[in-house]
This record gives C-alpha cells, sequence and structure tokens, in this order.
C-alpha cells in the first residue's frame, strides 16, 4: 500500500497533519467559503506585538539545533520578508520547525532534539505520530517542496497565528531498505493549506503549538 493511501492520514489532519503526502490523504471535499474560513480566523485580530518584540530581539543569540537534510530534498519558501520583526521570526522559525521534522524523518528519530525545540503540545505530538510512520516504514521524504501564500498575524501577549499553503507534487517517498522513490502524479491533493498557533518563548523562539491541514483545499490550488 503506497504511504499517500494509508488511513491514518485522518488523523493528522485532526491534529497536527505535516508535511507530505504526495497525492493522497482527506478527500478534498471542503468548499472553498470553508477554505477561507479558515484563512480569514487565523489572521483576523490582529493587535500590537510590543510584548513579542522584546522577546524576539534575544532569539539571535538562542541556542538553536543544527539541521541538517539530504542533498536530495530541497526547499523553496516563497514568503516574503514583511518588515516586521516579530512576523518575519514567525516565519524563520515555522520554516525551521518544517525542516526539522524532515529531518528527524531522514535520521528516523521520532523523539529529535531539533523538532521538539520548536513545538510543544499537539504540535508535538503530531509530529513524532507523522514521523514514526516514516521509521516503521523505513522510508522519508526526497525531492522538492514548495510553501506559498503565508499569512502571520501576532498579538501583544506572545501569540501569532500563521496559514499557508504547500505543494507537495514534486515531493516523494523514498526507500531506505531499497533506496527506490515512489514517484506518484500530482492531484489537487498534492496541495495542502495549514493553520498554526505560536507563542513566544522566554529565548524569543516561537513554539508552534497546534498546527492542522486542510487537503485539496482550494485556496490553495494553482
Amino acid at each position: 500500500m503506497k504511504r499517500h493511501d494509508r488511513p491514518i492520514t485522518a488523523a493528522f489532519v485532526a491534529t497536527a497533519a505535516l508535511l507530505l503526502t504526495a497525492c493522497g490523504g482527506s478527500d478534498g471535499a471542503s468548499t472553498s467559503k470553508d477554505n477561507n474560513k479558515v484563512a480569514e480566523a487565523d489572521t483576523a485580530g490582529e493587535t500590537p506585538a510590543s510584548s513579542a518584540a522584546s522577546a524576539s530581539a534575544s532569539a539571535v543569540s538562542a541556542d538553536r539545533p543544527k539541521i541538517e537534510l539530504p542533498s536530495d530534498l530541497t526547499y523553496a519558501f516563497e514568503w516574503p520578508k514583511t518588515g516586521d520583526t516579530d512576523k518575519d521570526a514567525v516565519l524563520s522559525d515555522s520554516k525551521q520547525f518544517i525542516k526539522a521534522v524532515d529531518m528527524a524523518i531522514a535520521v528516523q528519530e521520532p523523539l529529535n532534539e531539533a523538532y521538539l525545540f520548536y513545538s510543544e503540545g499537539e504540535a508535538a505530538a503530531g509530529s513524532e505520530k507523522f514521523i514514526q510512520w516514516f521509521v516503521d516504514n523505513k522510508s522519508r521524504i526526497t525531492g522538492a517542496k514548495r510553501y506559498f501564500d503565508a499569512k502571520v498575524n501576532v498579538n501583544g501577549d506572545g501569540t501569532a497565528g500563521l496559514v499557508y499553503c504547500e505543494d507537495q507534487s514534486k515531493a516523494y517517498d523514498k526507500s531506505l531498505t531499497t533506496g527506490k522513490t515512489d514517484v506518484t502524479a500530482a492531484s489537487k491533493d498534492s496541495y495542502v493549506l495549514y493553520s498554526s498557533r505560536l507563542r513566544v518563548d522566554e529565548h524569543g523562539i516561537w513554539i508552534t503549538e497546534t498546527l492542522t491541514s486542510q487537503r485539496g483545499s482550494s485556496v490553495c490550488q494553482p
């Protein structure tokens, strides 16, 4: 059974679904109206972020884990610089979280310290389950991933919301046993809408607390 057909995918959508399921997952039946509600809910109500600004200023000196990825896995983050210190920090730390999960998959470590550095709660638990699937199946991710249409809002209480799209059409499973790549055809389900909630810690790191996904979202279709 191909990984993108696995029944466990629905559980990730409900909790903290991450990254890759190249052409499968949900049935993509959600309407554009519902998808837009998700995006609006997480980008509305922006308030001044003075309390977050001071914390983000110290993030540069934080002892961050090193993230090393396979050379055959590449990323395109089409997320523009906003010019706002806190918003740009949210985007940057979210990128690191995404890459850290892929690194945990590549090294086959469901409790790798890198992704745990950038997540906690539901997001960390969902990531562990996602990584564990690859470990159980002795596979990892290869190919190219593209992230686009990011919308971020930072609140004055040190929390933030982020909504973004992922293009998985050129990302695939690679068997660690045989070295074979399972190349699958692109479809509407190759495009996924993500919504995350974050908080800034005492070191200025933006920690992802919750992450949900909507596969086949009309918001993310090309």
